[in-house]
C-alpha cells in the first residue's frame, strides 16, 4: 500500500521535505499540532510542555515497549494560528543534535488540507542516518493515527 506522506530527499543535501494532504479542514490539522491532548494521541507520547508562542518551548516524553523513556524537546521560533510553526527538534540521548523544522499548514478547500514539513540536519551524513531509520513509514503511520483521531473530532 502506497504512503500518504511523502518524504523527498534530494542526494547530497542535509534536508528533506515531508507533505501530506489529509481529509480535515485545516483549523483541525493545525489543532492536532497544538492541543497536547490531541498530540499525546497521535504521536503516542506524553506531553511534559507545550508552549504555543513564539520563543515557547515542548517537551515530550515517548516510552518504548521496553519501558526506558525517550525525551525529546525544542523551541519554537514562529507560531502563527493555522499557517504555520518553526521550531527545532532535539532526541536526548541521541547522536543526530537539534534539527530545524518549518511546518507549514495550508488549506486546500474546506475539507481538506495539506502540511508541509521542511527539515534541516546539521550535516548531509545526519540526514542520511535518519533516513536509513524506518523514518518514513514511521511519519506515515503517525499521520494515519493523526488523520483518525481527528477525524472524531468532525
Amino acid at each position: 500500500m502506497e504512503q500518504k506522506t511523502k518524504v523527498h530527499a534530494e542526494s547530497g543535501k542535509q534536508e528533506l521535505v515531508i507533505t501530506r494532504e489529509f481529509d480535515l479542514p485545516l483549523e483541525l490539522l493545525f489543532k492536532a499540532y497544538e492541543d497536547p491532548a490531541i498530540v499525546e494521541q497521535w504521536m503516542s507520547t506524553k506531553v511534559l510542555k507545550l508552549e504555543n508562542k513564539k520563543h515557547g518551548g515542548y517537551q515530550f516524553e515517548t516510552t518504548d515497549p521496553m519501558g526506558n523513556k525517550h525525551p525529546f524537546s525544542g523551541t519554537i521560533h514562529e507560531f502563527v494560528a493555522n499557517e504555520k510553526i518553526t521550531r527545532t527538534f532535539e532526541m536526548e540521548n541521541a547522536d543526530f543534535g537539534a534539527q530545524l523544522e518549518f511546518l507549514d499548514f495550508e488549506s486546500i478547500n474546506d475539507t481538506t488540507s495539506k502540511l508541509t514539513m521542511h527539515v534541516i540536519y546539521r550535516s548531509v551524513a545526519i540526514r542520511d542516518a535518519i533516513l536509513k531509520l524506518p523514518f518514513a513509514q514511521g511519519i506515515n503511520m503517525a499521520h494515519n493515527r493523526l488523520q483518525e483521531i481527528v477525524n472524531k473530532l468532525k
